[in-house]
């Protein structure tokens, strides 16, 4: 099929690259525009748009797609479908309409529960057990159109958001294959009932609440693990806590009940299993306790 693909984060390329390898004909690419990083804060390019450059594939970067000029050169394309994932961008009813079968979305979220910004965070910090993708054909409203393809995976007590990115990723891009291969097939209007919204994740979330259950703050961490980071104070020190375990033990709220990174919670504990000291590389505890002791009683704050 001739193809204009659509998206901007990492979670995006695993489909570009699987559509390439598919031999589709990716007519264009469409990645949010380059921004400041770095010291230098020069323009960094998506990593959507560095992968699509990099193999020879034509990248549009419009701030908007509101413009008829704009409108108008993306149905130039004449695209058969447009693949649409984590894009950034709402997408006018002249941009859905344009290609042949209209525009597919992959959602990484049972929908309708988690429509928005961060469905992956949000199930891991909603306690859910089980999260997955939705293939949707794509509509005016915020990830309301209806599903076309879905397949869940679950969620385990040692799901982080990175390992569950990854394995969506790879999903999203199997399923997609799957719907491309009979793209007029019949979707399903999603259910009015169970509609949740994954707001975007604000940095001031991050901060680890200790005065909660043991599991709920296993999976405040996971769902922030690795960015931005659920974070402490042991003493003066900000310490990113990235895989931990729930088990049990008893105490006050945040104190450490043995030399082994083990804190008590509101009820029982978590046991550290991986951190990262600020400034430092992520790192498992026996290796951070050996430049960082952390005594029986110590406070986390």
């Amino acid at each position: 099929m001739r193809l204009i693909f659509m998206g901007t984060p990492d979670f995006a390329v695993a489909s570009l690259k699987a559509l390439v390898a598919a031999g589709h004909e990716v007519a264009c690419v469409y990645s949010q525009p380059p921004k400041p990083a770095g010291r230098g804060m020069a323009l960094k390019p998506t990593p959507v748009h560095e992968w699509a450059a990099a193999h020879g594939l034509e990248v549009r970067t419009p701030a908007s797609l509101k413009a008829a000029e704009e409108q108008q050169r993306f149905a130039a394309l004449k695209a058969d479908a447009a693949v649409v994932v984590a894009y950034g961008l709402l997408l006018p009813r002249p941009i859905l309409e344009a290609p042949h079968f209209g525009c597919f979305n992959i959602h990484a979220s049972l929908l309708p529960r988690w429509r928005g910004a961060a469905p992956i965070q949000r199930a891991i910090m909603a306690g859910d057990h089980e999260s997955g993708v939705s293939i949707m054909k794509m509509e005016e409203g915020l990830d309301t159109g209806p599903v076309v393809k879905m397949q869940s995976l679950p969620i385990t007590p040692n799901t982080t958001a990175a390992s569950l990115h990854d394995e969506l990723a790879a999903l999203g891009a199997k399923l997609m294959a799957e719907v491309l291969a009979n793209p007029a097939a019949p979707a399903t209007p999603q259910p009015a009932e169970g509609v949740t919204y994954a707001r975007k994740i604000d940095k001031a979330e991050a901060h680890i609440n200790f005065n909660q259950p043991a599991e709920a703050v296993r999976n405040h961490i996971h769902g922030l693990s690795p960015f931005p980071g659920a974070w402490c104070l042991l003493g003066e020190t900000r310490v990113k806590l990235l895989q931990v375990e729930a088990v049990a033990g008893h105490g006050a709220p945040g104190t450490a009940l043995d030399e082994a990174l083990t804190f008590a919670c509101a009820s029982g504990a978590i046991r550290v299993h991986k951190l990262q000291r600020e400034g430092k590389g992520p790192m498992d505890a026996g290796t951070f306790l050996r430049g960082f002791a952390v005594p029986s009683g110590t406070k986390a704050s």
